[in-house]
C-alpha cells in the first residue's frame, strides 16, 4: 500500500535493514554422502528480502501478501542396480502458530490447529493436501526410476508464503462496516530434505531447515479506503536456519490431515444480536446430538429433533456474550452453556 512503510520507519532504514537481513543462508563446499551413496553438494535457504504488502482495493477484504521462503538443493543419485524407485524432495510440518483477527471492542477471530496447540502433536504436515508427505510434486521433488548406470544429478526448490483476504466487517455478522482493527500472525516450520526408497519405505533425512514468519498490521477502520492499514514491525523476516544436526520427522507431518485441512476458525463477539443459519445431517435420535434451546434464547421455530437421515434447516437469533466456532471439515452441530457464554461448534 503506497505510504505505508513511511508510518513505520523511514525508508532509508527499512533498505538498510533489509539487505542486511536479506543473505542468502547455504551450505556448501564440501559435499556431504549419505547412505545409500547420495550426495548434496549444495542447500541454499532464504526469505525474501522485501516487507509484507497490504492491498486495500477491495471493499469487502483486506489482502496481504508475506515475502516467500525458498530453498533449493543440489543432489546426486549415485547409479541404481536394482529395479527400485527412489523420491527426494521437500516435507515441511508446522509446529507453532497463531493467527489473530482483531475487531476492536467487537471481538475477534483466530485460524487455530486444536491438536498441535493442545499439545496432542508435534507438528502437521504443510503438505499440498494430494502429495503426502512432500509439499509438492513439480519442482519440490525428484523422481529417480532405476536401474540407472550412471549419477542423477538434479536440483529441487520450493518457496512458500502467506497471502490471505480478511474481511474489514465482523465474520458472520450482517454488518458491513468496517472494525478490524489488528492483524497479528506468527507461524514457525521444519523443512526436510528427504530421500526415500517407495519400494522399501526407507527414508534418509539429508538436510534439516527451521523458519518463521511474523506479522503484525495495525487497522484504522475509521479511514478512507486505501489508508487504513500500516505494517508493524518486524519489517524484517529473520533469515531460516539450516541446522548442522538433523531433526528427525514427527509422525503426524507425513499423514493428513494437512494445516489447511485441520485448522479451525474461531470467532468471539460480545453483545451483538446475530442470525445463524445452521443445516444438520443425518443424525441419530441421540439426545446428545439434538439440537437443545438453552432459557432465554429466542427461535423463529419450533424445537426440532434429529432423526436418522433426516436434513433441515434452523435459524437462531440471540443476544448475549457469544463464542462460535467453524471448522473447514464441519457438518455436526451442538450447543453447550460454558462459563455464562453460549458456545456453537461446527466441526
Amino acid at each position: 500500500m503506497p505510504g505505508f512503510l513511511c508510518d513505520c520507519w523511514p525508508s532509508l532504514e527499512i533498505r538498510a535493514l533489509l539487505c542486511a537481513m536479506g543473505c542468502i543462508q547455504s551450505i556448501g563446499g564440501k559435499a556431504r554422502v549419505f547412505r545409500e551413496g547420495i550426495t548434496v553438494i549444495d542447500v541454499k535457504a532464504s526469505i525474501d528480502p522485501v516487507p509484507t504488502s497490504i492491498d486495500e482495493s477491495s471493499s469487502v477484504v483486506l489482502r496481504y501478501r508475506t515475502p516467500h521462503f525458498r530453498a533449493s538443493a543440489q543432489v546426486v543419485m549415485p547409479p541404481i542396480p536394482k529395479k527400485e524407485t527412489w523420491i527426494v524432495g521437500w516435507i515441511q510440518a508446522c509446529s507453532h502458530m497463531e493467527f489473530y483477527n482483531q475487531y476492536g471492542e467487537q471481538g475477534m477471530s483466530s485460524w487455530e490447529l486444536p491438536d498441535l496447540q493442545e499439545g496432542k502433536i508435534q507438528a502437521i504436515s504443510d503438505s499440498d493436501g494430494v502429495n503426502y508427505p512432500w509439499y509438492g510434486n513439480t519442482t519440490e521433488t525428484c523422481t529417480i526410476v532405476g536401474p540407472t548406470k550412471r549419477d542423477s544429478k538434479f536440483i529441487i526448490s520450493m518457496n512458500d508464503n502467506f497471502y490471505p483476504s480478511v474481511t474489514w466487517a465482523v465474520p458472520v455478522s450482517e454488518s458491513n462496516v468496517a472494525k478490524l482493527t489488528n492483524i497479528y500472525r506468527d507461524q514457525s516450520f521444519t523443512t526436510w530434505l528427504v530421500a526415500t526408497n517407495t519400494s522399501t519405505n526407507d527414508m534418509i533425512i539429508l538436510q534439516t531447515l527451521h523458519w518463521r514468519m511474523q506479522l503484525s498490521i495495525e487497522v484504522n477502520p475509521n479511514r478512507p479506503l486505501g489508508q487504513r492499514a500500516r505494517l508493524r514491525e518486524p519489517i524484517a523476516q529473520d533469515q531460516p536456519k539450516i541446522l548442522s544436526k538433523n531433526e528427525p520427522i514427527p509422525p503426524s507431518a507425513l499423514v493428513k490431515p494437512n494445516a489447511n485441512d485441520a485448522q479451525r476458525r474461531e470467532v468471539r463477539e460480545k453483545s451483538i444480536t446475530l442470525e445463524i443459519t445452521v443445516s444438520r445431517i443425518k443424525s441419530a435420535p441421540d439426545p446428545k446430538h439434538q439440537l437443545w434451546n438453552p432459557e432465554g434464547i429466542k427461535r423463529n421455530k419450533k424445537q426440532k429433533t434429529c432423526t436418522p437421515n433426516v436434513y433441515h434447516t434452523e435459524t437462531y437469533m440471540w443476544q448475549t456474550e457469544t463464542e462460535h466456532t467453524v471448522s473447514r471439515q464441519t457438518l455436526k452441530v451442538c450447543e453447550a452453556t460454558v462459563a455464562g457464554q453460549l458456545k456453537r461448534t461446527i466441526s
